[in-house]
């Protein structure tokens, strides 16, 4: 099977070469010393490849089982996930307070990429916790962050995110679970949540659901719905566990990949819940963590396609086929390796061009969401908020065709169960619907978020794109960099011109080209993330940087991501730019 090592240079390269994190006024940087991130990045990248890595194909061929009502995790889970909460990893970013580390979030991210590419089914159980502690943190009374956080930071208590119902998915405001309110102040929750992650099993003592439900007096729609704390357990004053909750798992789902996440149906039948934040406000609270979840699946979606990719590359360099056009590579053989041949290469090339450009966008999300969070820094909100469904929408697009074509550089081996290379892809694949499915993402740039704050944020990300650009003039070793971004944002620029001159008059327009316009926007960003780091390469080595491999094997890949990848947004302008007619031609009956 294949195996998996932390790229922790690349990650190193980017929180302090490029983000220079430990010199950003954010509150926590001023710790992340280069030794201190390499000790824990280093840590953590060997819990990956030793302890959760060995774990991905058992985890994948055992799934989880239903037996009398309690779902079983694969084997090896509970012990690997004894080794997290020992090691502290479940609770790197979280509150002190709560018996968390308190590191910034962009630790938090990277040390997730490691996790997640070396087990992904594995990673959700204390992944979904953290998204429950940040909503319990954000909204909860004194009562229930003294009551569940302790807890749950540990993972004694792990964590679910109850919304999608069998007949709803995105649209919220037609769930039908029912909230009851009692003389206690408590409510009585019944209904049905499909899709639930880590909804039930064997890994810790008890399950706190958190649960979308309507409660009397809230109105249509998702105006009316609340959100509730529903544990599997009850919990007694005394913080003990008592009576079990009227809640139960109807089904574990058989689906394409993430064999080892238990994903859940789970019946709510008069359960015990209650109230999280203000009532008929629970929209408001769940969206506190929508950022930090959606970057988070974003990570998911290049860091699978990072472990597939170093498989492919490992297979390149070892697989004997064929001879080089040029001339005989390996003379001692019968044959070159693959890595010899122009199409593998590109294959190759197209994967490390974006997973380096991604690493870069996702830890400079994560910088975003520290710096909103700790300095309550508007420009910082709106500007994550603008890239948010950028992040999950496009890099878990593009993580899923990395991970094809790793799988295509086995070619029929690839193709077979037993060589690890399927399970890349069948598990890539949910990070592209879940979390809001990606066409979603893209109406939500287009129709939310390129107008959010009177365009203030998109704006902004302009003149940084043209401040970038120009700080770079007269360099003639930038100029592959600067001149392909340029020419890149004046057609994100056009699109958005596009959008602005059509929206009203024929919204259908518009709303026809989100999807090109998610990944127009997409490869622009990536377009600047390699056009800082090219400059701080060329920095290193104008520095006498003793590695200079790694620095020049940086500019080369950025400037292969310039040439190859950026010319897709005129194909994206031109498609934005056809409007509606052949989107919305045909009648629904001549489909």
């Amino acid at each position: 099977m294949p195996n998996y090592t932390a790229n922790t240079r690349d990650m190193q390269f980017v929180l302090h070469e490029l983000l220079k994190i430990s010199g950003q006024d954010v509150p926590g940087y001023a710790d992340l010393e280069r030794e201190f991130t390499e000790a824990v990045l280093d840590a953590a990248g060997k819990v990956a490849s030793e302890v959760l890595a060995p774990l991905n194909a058992v985890g994948d061929t055992q799934g989880c089982k239903l037996e009398n009502g309690a779902v079983r995790v694969p084997a090896g889970f509970d012990a690997a996930f004894a080794a997290m909460k020992e090691g502290g990893w479940t609770a790197l970013d979280c509150n002190p307070e709560y018996g968390g580390q308190g590191m910034p979030y962009v630790i938090n991210c990277a040390v997730g990429e490691m996790f997640v590419s070396a087990n992904m089914a594995f990673n959700m159980y204390q992944g979904l916790t953290h998204g429950a502690v940040s909503a319990i943190e954000a909204h909860g009374t004194d009562a229930q962050k003294a009551t569940y956080l302790p807890k749950m930071v540990a993972c004694d208590w792990t964590g679910t995110m109850n919304l999608t119902e069998p007949h709803c998915g995105t649209d919220l405001g037609l769930l039908r679970t029912k909230a009851e309110p009692q003389a206690d102040g408590s409510y009585k929750i019944t209904g049905t949540k499909i899709f639930i992650s880590a909804g039930d099993h064997d890994l810790a003592e008890n399950i706190i659901h958190l649960v979308l439900a309507k409660a009397p007096g809230g109105g249509e729609g998702t105006k009316g719905i609340s959100l509730f704390i529903v544990p599997k357990f009850l919990v007694n004053a005394d913080g003990s566990l008592g009576a079990r909750n009227a809640v139960s798992v109807g089904k574990v789902e058989h689906k394409m990949g993430i064999h080892g996440s238990a994903t859940c149906v789970m019946n709510y039948d008069g359960a015990t819940g209650y109230l999280l934040g203000d009532l008929h406000k629970g929209m408001r609270a769940m969206f506190t963590m929508m950022n930090e979840a959606r970057l988070g699946v974003g990570l998911q979606g290049y860091a699978v396609a990072e472990a597939a990719y170093q498989a492919a590359l490992a297979y390149a360099k070892d697989r004997l086929q064929g001879r080089a056009v040029t001339g005989v590579a390996n003379p001692a053989g019968p044959a070159d390796p693959l890595i010899v041949h122009p199409d593998i290469r590109r294959a190759l090339m197209d994967q490390k061009s974006f997973l380096e450009g991604a690493r870069a966008f996702t830890f400079w999300g994560a910088t975003l969401i520290d710096r909103a969070h700790g300095l309550q820094d508007a420009e910082a909100e709106g500007l994550i908020s603008l890239m948010t469904p950028v992040i999950k929408g496009f890099l878990t697009d593009k993580g899923f065709e990395a991970c094809v074509q790793a799988q295509q550089v086995w070619g029929g081996h690839g193709y077979i169960e037993e060589q690890g290379m399927s399970q890349f892809v069948r598990d890539a694949r949910i990070t592209m619907i879940y979390e809001g499915a990606n066409g979603v993402q893209a109406l939500d740039l287009v129709g939310r978020k390129l107008a959010a704050e009177g365009g203030k944020p998109l704006m902004g990300f302009f003149e940084m794109v043209k401040a970038e650009c120009k700080a770079h003039d007269g360099d003639e070793r930038m100029k592959p960099f600067t001149d392909a971004l340029k020419v890149a944002s004046k057609q994100m620029q056009a699109a958005g011109m596009f959008f602005l001159q059509n929206a009203a008059k024929n919204p259908d327009a518009a709303l026809s080209g989100s999807y090109d316009f998610m990944h127009l926007m997409g490869h622009v960003c990536l377009g600047l993330m390699w056009t800082r780091m090219a400059a701080a390469a060329h920095a290193a080595l104008d520095g006498g940087a003793s590695d200079r491999a790694f620095y020049e094997a940086k500019i080369t890949t950025g400037r292969y991501y310039m040439a190859r990848h950026l010319p897709a947004c005129g194909l994206h302008l031109a498609r934005i730019e056809s409007g509606s007619e052949g989107v919305m031609g045909l009648s629904a009956d001549q489909f």
